[in-house]
């Protein structure tokens, strides 16, 4: 079995192919291993903090309870097993992580720009105050994570789940979240002007005090909704079904609501598409 001694000689010494090695609990703290190849390597519990692991390979590589708060800009994760990791304020800068298991990955205040997570699990993930700006996680498992604060600017959650997810406060500019799965996920001050939010499943989801103006919210269920001082200006929520949503005191000026069914909703306080404020009762 390779100590990490050995594998920094070896390093050193030019090679870089380290596929399918074992290095449990190993302490690689502050190293440089930019662009070698771990992949299928067995790195449980190491640690790799302040580490340099630049365009590094760690494809299939289990990683579970590793520290990996690194430079891990371009990483290959794909497949990847990061349970329980901690790759807190890391910067996986343009990596991919598709397919990868981050289950109860600590990923708080890192840098995900432009990284991948299509179809990755990050099932009872941290993501709060991240930064996933034009982020993909198409199909991604995000039940019960949390992006509390982070920057998902742009990002795409197409067909994502986000049951019971919490957004509490993040900036979702522009994100697509159409096809998502996203009952009981609290977007309570969040920011999702311009969003497209079409055809999601927002059974009983928390929008209090978010911001959707122009955020195209078609074809959506938002059954049971609470939506209370939520601001809607300009936006198109044509054949949404709100049946039992919570508008109260909410904004809906120059909204499109042709065929949405408002069957059993609170509209008390409402300001209405045409300036006109609904009576309470």
């Amino acid at each position: 079995m390779m100590n990490a001694d050995e594998l920094l000689q070896r390093y050193a010494a030019g090679e870089r192919d380290f596929r399918e090695i074992s290095l449990i609990g190993a302490d690689l703290q502050k190293v440089d291993l930019s662009e070698a190849n771990f992949r299928s390597a067995d790195l449980r519990g190491t640690n790799f903090n302040g580490a340099l692991l630049k365009g590094i390979n760690l494809r299939e590589a289990n990683l579970t309870k590793a520290t990996l708060t690194a430079d891990l800009t371009e990483a290959n994760l794909i497949s990847a097993i990061l349970q329980n990791a901690n790759l807190s304020e890391a910067n996986l800068t343009d990596a991919s992580l598709r397919a990868a298991n981050l289950s109860l990955a600590n990923l708080s205040r890192a840098n995900l720009s432009r990284a991948l997570f299509n179809e990755a699990i990050l099932r009872d993930a941290d993501l709060s105050q991240a930064k996933l700006i034009d982020c993909a996680l198409c199909r991604a498992n995000l039940i019960h994570a949390i992006f509390m604060g982070a920057n998902l600017d742009s990002a795409n959650l197409t067909n994502a789940i986000l049951t019971g997810a919490n957004l509490e406060g993040a900036n979702l500019t522009n994100a697509i979240l159409n096809g998502a799965n996203a009952t009981g996920a609290n977007f309570a001050q969040a920011e999702l002007s311009r969003a497209k939010i079409s055809g999601t499943n927002l059974t009983k989801a928390i929008f209090n005090g978010a911001n959707l103006r122009s955020a195209q919210v078609t074809w959506t269920t938002l059954r049971g909704a609470d939506l209370t001082r939520a601001k809607l200006t300009r936006a198109n929520l044509c054949w949404s079904n709100l049946i039992g949503a919570t508008l109260t005191e909410a904004v809906l000026i120059d909204a499109n609501l042709n065929h949405v069914n408002l069957r059993d909703a609170e509209l008390g306080g409402a300001i209405l598409p045409q300036g006109e404020t609904h009576a309470y009762g």
